[in-house]
């Protein structure tokens, strides 16, 4: 199982962070040991002082595939979720400025939430799904999938070109603007629509 994240996919997101819009999708990856286990806390690294949540639209690949044309890209998931790409900003922009790989920053341990899983076929629309993320009770990230720069289809077509998709893998999808610190005592609460899929206690 691999987790395949996708950076710059909304615009609104890119020119908060002052980062250059992208020709094409930015692909980094986390292990399964970034995977935050069930009803655990996630508590913030010794090595960051600036840890940001970033809510995102998860899939889940359910068959193999490589090269995979968008017209068939909506055969290879059939779950959706919500989930937390948490980044240690301060080292990132460390090493950004080194040119330097993020794998520290957006790698460690509990740096990716997964929530619930959902069928597909409970969304008229996968290009049309309301996300957001509360912190403490107040909305601070929201989004919708039809603003991604690169829709969910697209995303598998371009990801397959480079890594062969495996049953279980989970794509992140980007994160709208609204990323911001957390700290001890947080609570991060994720949501599309109306309905709660994961909640978050910060240590």
């Amino acid at each position: 199982m691999k987790l395949i994240c996708i950076g710059r996919n909304y615009t609104d997101h890119i020119e908060e962070l002052e980062n250059e819009k992208p020709t094409d999708p930015v692909i980094f990856m986390k292990p399964d040991t970034s995977i935050l286990l069930k009803k655990q806390p996630f508590f913030i690294p010794d090595f960051s002082e600036n840890v940001h949540h970033e809510v995102e639209i998860l899939i889940k690949i359910k068959k193999v595939g490589k090269y995979i044309d968008k017209k068939f890209a909506h055969k290879y998931y059939d779950e959706i979720s919500l989930g937390i790409d948490f980044t240690a900003r301060d080292l990132q922009s460390a090493l950004k400025e080194k040119g330097l790989p993020w794998e520290k920053a957006k790698s460690f341990d509990g740096a990716a939430v997964i929530g619930n899983w959902v069928a597909k076929d409970s969304f008229s629309d996968v290009n049309n799904i309301d996300f957001h993320l509360d912190k403490n009770g107040e909305v601070v990230q929201k989004g919708n999938t039809k603003f991604m720069l690169w829709k969910i289809d697209e995303l598998i077509e371009y990801v397959s070109k480079y890594f062969t998709l495996k049953i279980g893998d989970v794509i992140f999808t980007g994160t709208p603007a609204g990323v911001g610190a957390v700290k001890a005592d947080d609570v991060l609460t994720g949501y599309i629509s109306n309905k709660q899929f994961f909640s978050i206690k910060v240590k």
